[in-house]
């Protein structure tokens, strides 16, 4: 399932805690598709704390606690970690990461916490959702097969590979526009991995925000860049992008299409890609330079509107404004040269 749609279900999850309808979430996947960051991503969207309890690093008195005397009977801690409605407050998200990679006698101490909701005397609040996530079998992780007891107290969703979603996460974290650009250039370069190749470095979601870091610190040092980013994404992938970075000095003046001058688009597929991204970041500037005022952020969005319009291939037009779209929302429909373009593009349709 893809992570626009698996953000919809964890909001629900969550609310559901409130009044006691909530089924506890396994998420699936290979190393660095984004798993925890949903999972974390809900948790700021409500402004409610994550207990992120990295299973795999746990033994099982950890989670269960540690047993002590009191007078004649023996009594059990309670750790710390877990949620509090004092320390950590009414509604929240305890995560319980790595679960596939906790050694089976800590996710047989877990099997009680995520159905009951209750460890021993320990009860996990109401309004605290439980949410859980690990790699597959064949990932070339450290994993064990999930207890048929342990799998039966979950809803299980696989996470899927998208770019429009990570494109629309790009855009709002302010990734390069370079990665950017480049990915939607070699979209299938977005996660590339070969379990029976066990590589130490591979482009995915995650290892992309390395590239991008990358490139922010190395960039000015250019006989460094490469290996830096071989060193993020792979050997091939690395090379690719630093290739991509290297060209981009043909790239048209962006000022100027922002001006609203006449500029012909690049005829280089990969250069039109990276201008396409480069404006969409334009167009998020423009809307929230607040020393701007509205009347200029819609003449900034207005000429790279018109610019779209020009594009040989009406596809890579419509790639344009659909993430422009996605990173500034409704304000594009708010612009006279949307209902120009539009009319241009005929039955190609826009990003729903």
């Amino acid at each position: 399932m893809r992570p626009s749609q698996l953000n919809t279900i964890l909001d629900t999850e969550f609310h559901s805690a409130q009044y006691q309808q909530h089924t506890p979430v396994m998420l699936w996947g290979p190393p660095g598709v984004g798993k925890s960051q949903l999972v974390h991503q809900i948790g700021e969207r409500h402004g409610v704390e994550v207990v992120d309890i990295r299973l795999s690093q746990m033994e099982p008195s950890d989670l269960r606690g540690i047993p002590f005397k009191s007078g004649a009977n023996v009594e059990w801690a309670i750790p710390a970690m877990l949620p509090d409605v004092k320390r950590h407050g009414d509604t929240g998200i305890l995560f319980l990461d790595e679960l596939t990679s906790a050694v089976p006698s800590v996710s047989a101490a877990a099997y009680q916490l995520i159905l009951d909701r209750r460890l021993g005397d320990y009860q996990v609040p109401n309004g605290w959702a439980i949410f859980s996530a690990g790699n597959r079998q064949g990932d070339r992780g450290v994993t064990y097969t999930m207890p048929a007891p342990l799998a039966n107290r979950f809803s299980h969703y696989d996470v899927d590979i998208n770019l429009d979603d990570w494109v629309v996460w790009a855009y709002r974290h302010e990734i390069d526009e370079r990665v950017i650009g480049f990915l939607r250039y070699r979209p299938e370069l977005l996660f590339d991995f070969d379990p029976a190749q066990n590589p130490m470095a591979f482009p995915s979601p995650r290892s992309w925000e390395f590239a991008h870091r990358a490139l922010r610190k190395f960039s000015d040092k250019p006989q460094l860049l490469s290996g830096a980013l071989q060193a993020c994404v792979g050997h091939a992938a690395g090379i690719e992008l630093n290739a991509f970075v290297e060209s981009l000095d043909k790239m048209p003046d962006l000022d100027a299409i922002i001006a609203g001058e006449k500029i012909t688009p690049p005829g280089e597929i990969d250069l039109q890609y990276a201008l396409a991204s480069a404006l969409v970041g334009r167009a998020i500037s423009a809307q929230s330079d607040e020393s701007q005022d509205q009347p200029n952020s819609n003449k900034v969005i207005g000429n790279i509107l018109a610019y779209a319009g020009t594009f040989s291939q009406k596809e890579m037009g419509v790639m344009l404004v659909s993430d422009m779209l996605r990173a500034i929302g409704d304000e594009v429909f708010m612009v006279p040269q949307f209902s120009e373009w539009a009319t241009s593009i005929g039955d190609i349709m826009l990003y729903d």
